[in-house]
C-alpha cells in the first residue's frame, strides 16, 4: 500500500516508522508545508519521498492527515475533492471531531473518509520527536463509522490493528466531550500550573530547584506546542469551557476547605479522588 502522510511531525512520523516496519506500507510519501520538516522526514528515513499534496493524493491508496486540527479542516475537503471515483481512503489523526464532521457531512466523497483519533502522543513535536511503538496498546477512536464506506473502515481498522491499538467507536460529539475531560483539561492544568510556578519563581529562586518527580510529571505537558493546542481549544471550546468550569469548582472547594482548616472535608475530597485508581488500574 502506498501511504501519504500529510504532517510529518510526532504523530505522522511515528506512524511512518511503524507502518513501514510492520509491513503495512510499501511506500510512504511525506507532505509538509515546513521545508525543514520535509527535509528531516526524507533524510531521516521517515518518508521514502516528499511531494505536494495533490501529487501524493493522486498516487496514494491511503491519505493520513496528521497536521494540527485547524489545518486538517482546510486539507480534508481538498483531499476529498481529489479522491474522485476511486477506492482511496482518507483519515485524520486530529483530537477534535465534531467540527470536521459538520464540515464534510454533505461532501459527495464523504464515504472515503474515516474520522479517527489515536489517543497517543508526547509533549514533544516535529519529525525529530517521531518514535517507534508510540501507539502500541493505546486506544484509537473511530467516529461516525456509519458514514464511512466498508472498504474505508476495513483499511483503517487494519492500520490500527498493525499499530497494536484497541478500537473504540463513538459519535463526533461524544468524542469531543470525552476528549475534553481526559485530554484537553490535562494540558490546560499543566499550562496553568507551570505559569503559576514560573510567576512565583521570579521572587523565590529556590522553587524550581526543589522540584521533584511529582512536579515534573504534572507539568510535563506544559512543554506541548501552542501551534497544536490553541486550535484544539478553539475547535472544542464548548466542551473545554464546560470541563474548565467543573475543574474550577473543584479547585474552589479545596481552597474553601483548606482556608477554613476543614480537615475532614479535605480528606473527603482526596478520598473521593482516589476512586480514579479503580478506573485506571
Amino acid at each position: 500500500m502506498i501511504v501519504c502522510i500529510a504532517g510529518m511531525g510526532l504523530i505522522g512520523g511515528s506512524l511512518a516508522i511503524d507502518l513501514r516496519k510492520r509491513g503495512f506500507a510499501s511506500c510512504i510519501i511525506g507532505v509538509d508545508n515546513d521545508p525543514q520538516h520535509a527535509a528531516i522526514a526524507k533524510l531521516g528515513g521517515l518518508a521514502d519521498e516528499t511531494d505536494t499534496l495533490e501529487n501524493a493524493v493522486q498516487r496514494a491508496d491511503l491519505i493520513i492527515l496528521a497536521t494540527p486540527v485547524d489545518a486538517i479542516g482546510s486539507l480534508l475537503p481538498r483531499v476529498l475533492d481529489l479522491v474522485g471515483e476511486t477506492q482511496k481512503v482518507v483519515t485524520d489523526m486530529g483530537s477534535t471531531k465534531a467540527g470536521l464532521a459538520k464540515l464534510v457531512k454533505n461532501h459527495p466523497n464523504r464515504r472515503h473518509y474515516v474520522a479517527a483519533h489515536p489517543m497517543a502522543g508526547t509533549e514533544f513535536s516535529g519529525p525529530l520527536a517521531a518514535m517507534s511503538k508510540l501507539f502500541d496498546y493505546k486506544c484509537a477512536i473511530i467516529c461516525d463509522k456509519e458514514q464511512s464506506a466498508p472498504f474505508a473502515l476495513k483499511a483503517i481498522r487494519k492500520m490500527f490493528k498493525i499499530l497494536n491499538m484497541k478500537l473504540i467507536y463513538m459519535n463526533s460529539e461524544e468524542h469531543d466531550m470525552s476528549a475534553a475531560y481526559v485530554s484537553h483539561i490535562s494540558h490546560i492544568s499543566s499550562f496553568a500550573l507551570s505559569l503559576c510556578v514560573l510567576d512565583k519563581e521570579k521572587d523565590k529562586k529556590r522553587i524550581l530547584s526543589l522540584a521533584g518527580g511529582g512536579f515534573a510529571s504534572t507539568v510535563r505537558l506544559a512543554k506541548s506546542s501552542a501551534e497544536m493546542w490553541v486550535p484544539v481549544f478553539e475547535q472544542n471550546n464548548k466542551y473545554v469551557v464546560e470541563v474548565l468550569n467543573t475543574y474550577i469548582e473543584k479547585l474552589e472547594l479545596f481552597r474553601e476547605y483548606i482556608t477554613k482548616n476543614q480537615k475532614d472535608a479535605v480528606t473527603g475530597l482526596i478520598r473521593e479522588a482516589n476512586k480514579i485508581q479503580k478506573i485506571l488500574s
